[in-house]
């Protein structure tokens, strides 16, 4: 008898390993994680749930037919995004009511970030039916962990608001929190968005990660500013964007020309004003902050 590890028509899950059987499981919710673009990344017990769950709701059914397919598996599908999430809760509550097993999936990473998700286990938690986490990719945590800024404190803001106004109130809220942010953005609005983080964070370290776990995975590390100014030359970059923005540095660590390069871009502000912004952002004395501007207004 052959090793059907061996036979090239054994199916992608018997190669990685997994049960040829899913075992039953438990009614309830499982919010499943899926990859992020390299299709190896999910897990064995992923694809355990997804081929013995009753139900698999999908963001999208083409984008999950494709993951889907690649490991021989073929659940009863349905869509559960933004457009249906309504009509798809009362159907998936009802299939709870009766013991069934439904398994939730985005179109890559971990349901409930940034999508209508969390509404469902909300729905699901109220109506007493048990939600079961399948951990695995996540955007958010890929890129952190690739950009050498501290991890062991962070915010996840997910996407600021797209119009400048808003955007910028959002950051002012953000400006102070020791902890590394992390945030969603498009290509089309990086550029904008960074030099807003720039002037309202001040010259902090960050990265932005795009195509992670893809052929054309990229990393880029350096200040806000400089970051912004890339961008702004470079145009618009494809993919999916994930931003990390270092914490503030400490006062003592705020070199002279970080704070004149963050002083710079605001003072036409006028002095005083450049001064308090500085000090806020940057954290450095207020006394200090005024006495560059000074400077640097005299020297203009």
């Amino acid at each position: 008898m052959s090793n059907p590890s061996s036979d090239p028509k054994t199916s992608g899950r018997e190669r990685t390993g997994a049960r040829q059987t899913s075992p039953p499981l438990e009614a309830g919710l499982y919010v499943v994680a899926t990859p992020i673009g390299n299709l190896r990344d999910i897990t064995l017990r992923a694809l355990d749930i997804l081929a013995a769950a009753d139900r698999v709701y999908a963001e999208d059914t083409r984008v999950a037919r494709k993951l889907l397919d690649a490991y021989g598996l073929k659940p009863r599908l349905g869509a559960y995004h933004e457009h249906s999430a309504e009509a798809a809760r009362g159907d998936i509550l009802e299939a709870l009511a009766r013991g069934e097993s439904v398994a939730l999936i985005s179109d890559a990473g971990t349901p409930l970030i940034s999508d209508p998700g969390f509404k469902l286990a909300r729905a699901a938690i109220a109506g007493g039916y048990r939600v079961f986490p399948v951990p695995g990719a996540s955007a958010l945590l890929a890129g952190l962990v690739a950009s050498g800024l501290p991890s062991d404190r962070f915010l996840f803001a997910g996407f600021l608001p797209a119009k400048q106004t808003g955007r910028r109130a959002a950051l002012a809220e953000l400006a102070e929190l020791d902890a590394s942010l992390v945030v969603y953005e498009s290509g089309p609005r990086l550029a904008e968005s960074l030099a807003d983080m720039a002037e309202m964070l001040g010259p902090r370290q960050a990265a932005v990660a795009r195509e992670l776990t893809k052929r054309f995975e990229e990393t880029r590390r350096d200040t806000l500013g400089a970051l912004a100014a890339h961008y702004a030359k470079a145009g618009a970059p494809k993919g999916e964007i994930v931003v990390i923005v270092g914490p503030p540095p400490k006062a003592e660590e705020v070199s002279e020309a970080a704070l004149d390069e963050f002083l710079l871009g605001i003072i036409s502000h006028g002095v005083k004003q450049a001064a308090s912004e500085a000090a806020k952002a940057l954290g450095v004395p207020r006394k200090r902050a005024y006495a560059r501007a000074l400077a640097l207004r005299d020297s203009m």
